[in-house]
């Protein structure tokens, strides 16, 4: 058909701001965004739908500004030319989040194009809150769109709207959980994927937790009754996806091992990679009661899964039972931990500082017990954060108690609210020391040790400390926000703070650089050598301590 009217959508995952205001961009970023390959399948199936009518064609573009320098004045520039008709999404939005995807709209709304903003900070405020809080209402008030809640099955009506000019203020489906059993496959073009370490993407196998942590947003916004993905719909996922040459998957699903349809998921994977000989490879988040399950980690490992992610959070049992994570239990820990190490996965877990009962003593004191105690790899440090969307929020805000203000912050990497028994410096100390102490150089040679008789690769755990440390120590960011070779451009900061003269920038950031890549050079020679030892010891493969001695 001549003459099609065009319409543009344009999906962009915002990134957030470092402690001086610049964007956190990387060449490589660590982990793919779910969010933008759940919303371009969406687009992709509305475009083979024909969803606007025949005479209209769709543009469909995405940017992840993690790992993008996105070209805002092109994309407006572009759509300007094909007449006017956009919809420009900010998708996954995150509280940290949420300052940057404000200022990337202002552009587009100041050229009278039409933006929208959903993920967890709009979605978890309009679900707890009784009223907006303040920059959401200031974002509304600009004349941003915000979406709250899951867009399967509400692109149409969202993108007619847009088409013909009418975006409404607010689109709330808190109340509608979708079916997401044949929905369409979540999907990202190589380029996209490429630019992602590993080249790893993502989809989710259900959502919904069945527990109540007073920390989480998720069971909140995505509900506590468990949804799923058919297994012929993941199938399709992963081959689709084979199809670019894409072979590694970051199940995103807060907690795969309470999916029910797990076997059959894990099952379909076992048959694509021994049947038709593909080395696919998968990383879960699974809950520390997953070890009981029969069957599930050895179909795990057959599936691919190289590494697992376990919120243990604490092995204090008043903390646990203060935040609601009554399911988590000390005593098993080492018995979960094990028995995936049997299978020769790598374990990661969280632990969160902050909790109502912690002193920087007792910080340190339960990062050494774990060290001692329990044989998991890498172990990663987080603030306790009341993300709003979350119970902990709600309580704080509704008491009108004292929360920093600058959204940016809220990446448990800073310090939100105030603790009844540490000061503020107290609290960022006990932070800091713990990922020292967790990572002293003793201990990274207890972890290879404890590699060798279960067969890991030592490269495999090198690799995996010096990501988790050295982002940390040199980039003074958390891994999950590190990257390879970070971006950093001078005229990319935050609206409010000066732009820095370019004599005194690019030699300042070269000075960053060399300082950089010096560190993690010295620490890759230095676990590298510790590694090698380790290799040359011909008793290394028996090594054996009370935490990979077998639980009676």
């Amino acid at each position: 058909m001549k003459n099609k009217k065009k319409f543009h959508i344009v999906l962009i995952k915002p990134s957030h701001y470092d402690a001086e205001g610049y964007v956190i961009q990387w060449v490589r970023s660590a982990l793919p965004s779910n969010s933008l390959a759940l919303l371009y399948g969406l687009s992709q199936d509305l475009i083979e739908r024909n969803g606007l009518g025949t005479d209209v064609e769709i543009i469909l573009s995405a940017y992840d500004d993690s790992n993008t320098r996105v070209p805002i004045k092109q994309i407006i520039k572009d759509i300007k030319r094909d007449g006017g008709h956009a919809f420009v999404g900010m998708v996954g939005v995150q509280t940290n989040q949420f300052p940057r995807a404000v200022d990337m709209s202002r552009p587009f709304l100041d050229a009278d194009i039409a933006v929208c903003i959903g993920g967890f900070h709009v979605s978890g405020c309009i679900a707890m809150l009784s009223e907006l809080p303040p920059d959401i209402q200031e974002a509304a008030d600009m004349g941003i769109s915000l979406f709250a809640g899951e867009a399967e099955g509400r692109m149409d009506e969202v993108m007619k709207d847009a088409f013909n000019g009418k975006l409404k203020p607010v689109y709330n489906f808190l109340s509608e959980l979708p079916d997401i059993t044949n929905s369409p496959v979540p999907f990202l073009p190589l380029d996209i994927i490429n630019r992602a370490v590993a080249s790893y993407t993502s989809f989710d196998a259900g959502r919904g937790c069945p527990f109540k942590c007073s920390f989480c947003s998720i069971i909140n916004v995505q509900g506590q009754k468990s949804r799923q993905r058919s297994v012929a719909s993941i199938e399709k996922i992963i081959r689709t996806n084979m199809a670019q040459g894409i072979k590694r998957f970051f199940v995103t699903d807060d907690n795969f091992a309470r999916n029910s349809n797990w076997e059959e998921i894990l099952d379909a994977i076992i048959a694509i990679r021994e049947g038709e000989k593909v080395n696919l490879r998968l990383v879960l988040q699974v809950d520390t009661k997953s070890y009981l399950i029969p069957g599930f980690i050895e179909k795990a490992k057959r599936a691919g899964v190289g590494r697992v992610f376990i919120g243990i959070e604490s092995i204090n049992p008043e903390n646990l039972k203060a935040a609601n994570k009554g399911q988590n239990d000390f005593d098993e820990y080492r018995r979960l931990l094990q028995a995936w190490r049997s299978a020769g996965i790598l374990t990661f877990g969280g632990y969160i500082t902050g909790f109502p009962g912690d002193t920087y003593e007792s910080v340190i004191a339960d990062v050494k017990t774990i060290q001692r105690e329990l044989p998991i790899d890498m172990l990663e440090f987080f603030f306790l954060t009341p993300l709003p969307g979350s119970v902990d929020h709600k309580t704080l805000y509704e008491k009108g108690e004292w929360m920093e203000p600058d959204m940016n912050k809220y990446n448990t990497q800073y310090v939100t609210t105030k603790h009844p028994l540490m000061s503020t410096k107290e609290w960022e100390r006990a932070y800091d020391d713990a990922w020292d102490t967790y990572y002293s150089d003793e201990h990274i040679e207890t972890i290879l040790k404890r590699g060798r008789p279960y067969r890991i690769g030592l490269k495999k755990l090198v690799g995996a400390a010096l990501w988790f440390y050295a982002a940390v120590k040199y980039e003074k960011l958390h891994p999950l926000e590190a990257g390879i070779f970070r971006r950093k451009y001078r005229t990319d900061r935050r609206p409010g703070l000066p732009i820095v003269n370019p004599l005194i920038f690019y030699p300042k950031r070269i000075f960053e650089v060399i300082k950089c890549i010096s560190g993690l050079a010295r620490m890759y020679l230095k676990y590298n050598r510790i590694a090698k030892r380790i290799k040359a010891d011909p008793e290394a493969k028996s090594y054996k301590d009370k935490t990979i001695i077998p639980v009676q």
